[in-house]
């Protein structure tokens, strides 16, 4: 959400990233914000000057009634109560404008960084740079869930008549590798410096509206019925959430956090559900890494973030790609992201395993999270959050870039002992 200070003296600026953003439909809320806020400092302003009207008058009805003259006093007094009445009248009003203000400023877009490509959606995403070789066998790779089965590793029909589309039991040294491919997630984080987590995996509608926009929300969030919660799509969002309505001195920023969690989505929209295959799916499991930082740090961490999940998929020999997000492909509250892609044999091109992103002072300004400076002023601290692994995606790219020609996986070295020293699995 943006600063209404800053909506008012730029509407310019705001019009013209809605329209780098290809969302024109919402050009007329910034006319309308601005007129409705201009209303509501106006009624603010009339409430002030009644108040200290009042004040002034209640004087002379104490002075007015010492010299006996309590007839003009009551005469004072009358006025004074159409004061409250009408005080009464500006506050319900001015209620109701600001929360006509909210409504359309949570759908605002943040401002996109300008080193942000303009682009339409996904299609036009920047390639920045490759990490390791592409490599095609000479043998033939099977679909993901093929090599899973020979190995005894998953079973979709069960979990399509226990839970529906969308589900899967991974099994045996599957279900092993799925659990090492976590935990060395979670290792490597911590040897990096981040503090290891396990947050909630529900969160209220406070939280959910403070760190996504209402049309991610439609799109992935699972109500629990009856309740003000919500099943957690990424554990960002209630490791973000942890920090509602809080103040933190300046000196202990940053701070780093890597968390685990089920993630439950929907999935609703153009991609769906894939029957076969696992890439798309109703609830998975991550390693997730979030900062919160001074405004001026954001950057240098926004680099360090997405070299994390490079790093991890190279020290595995998983071929990857950085791409940059164009602004139609970014969601309403990031400033700048990147997607790490994994190299699929199998399909002889990269897919996306992780995505890094810069929310700036977005999610903070929703949720209150400030920060108190040396001087005693206080400002919204910096957000940003990125996957360091997430399966069964990373199990996908794992199981083509290591599979031998006889179905069997190799396990790179530093995931063997994860897996009881084990080098391949059969």
């Amino acid at each position: 959400m943006l600063d209404m200070k800053f909506v008012r003296e730029n509407p310019d600026i705001v019009k013209q990233n809605i329209k780098n953003k290809f969302q024109d439909q919402k050009l007329p809320l910034v006319d309308e914000v601005i007129d409705l806020d201009e209303q509501c400092r106006k009624a603010q302003q009339e409430a002030d000057t009644l108040r200290a009207e009042r004040k002034k008058l209640s004087k002379q009805i104490g002075a007015l009634m010492g010299q006996g003259k309590k007839e003009e006093a009551e005469e004072i007094k009358a006025k004074v109560n159409s004061f409250a009445e009408r005080l009464d009248e500006i506050a319900e009003q001015e209620t109701n404008l600001r929360e006509e203000v909210r409504k359309r400023m949570m759908l605002i877009p943040n401002i996109i960084d300008e080193s942000v490509p303009i682009g339409k959606d996904d299609s036009e995403n920047v390639e920045l740079q490759k990490y390791g070789e592409p490599f095609v066998p000479e043998f033939e790779v099977p679909y993901h869930t093929e090599i899973m089965e020979k190995l005894k590793g998953i079973d979709l029909e069960a979990a399509r008549r226990v839970a529906g589309n969308g589900f899967y039991y991974l099994m045996g040294d599957v279900a092993r590798l799925h659990s090492a491919v976590i935990s060395y997630a979670r290792d490597f984080m911590i040897d990096r410096g981040f503090t290891y987590c396990v947050p909630p995996f529900m969160i209220r509608s406070d939280v959910v509206t403070g760190v996504m926009s209402f049309e991610e929300m439609d799109a992935m969030m699972y109500k629990i019925e009856g309740e003000d919660l919500y099943l957690i799509g990424t554990s960002e969002h209630s490791m973000i959430g942890k920090f509602i309505d809080t103040i933190h001195k300046e000196e202990l920023l940053p701070y780093t956090l890597t968390s685990y969690s089920p993630c439950f989505r929907k999935e609703k929209g153009a991609h769906g559900i894939e029957e076969r295959g696992v890439y798309r799916i109703h609830q998975f499991e991550k390693q997730e890494m979030i900062v919160v930082c001074k405004p001026e740090e954001s950057k240098m961490w926004f680099e360090k973030l997405w070299q994390n999940t490079v790093d991890l998929f190279r020290s595995l020999d998983i071929p990857v790609r950085t791409l940059e997000c164009c602004s139609g492909d970014l969601a309403d509250l990031k400033v700048k992201s990147i997607d790490v892609e994994a190299w699929s044999p199998r399909q002889k091109k990269y897919f996306e395993v992780g995505s890094c992103s810069n929310l700036g002072d977005a999610q903070a300004r929703r949720l209150q999270i400030r920060v108190s400076a040396k001087d005693g002023k206080k400002y919204f601290a910096h957000t940003l959050n990125n996957t360091v692994v997430a399966p069964p995606r990373m199990l996908i790219a794992f199981l083509e870039n290591n599979l031998n020609e006889d179905g069997s996986i190799r396990i790179p070295e530093k995931l063997r002992p994860y897996m009881g020293g084990k080098e391949v699995i059969r």
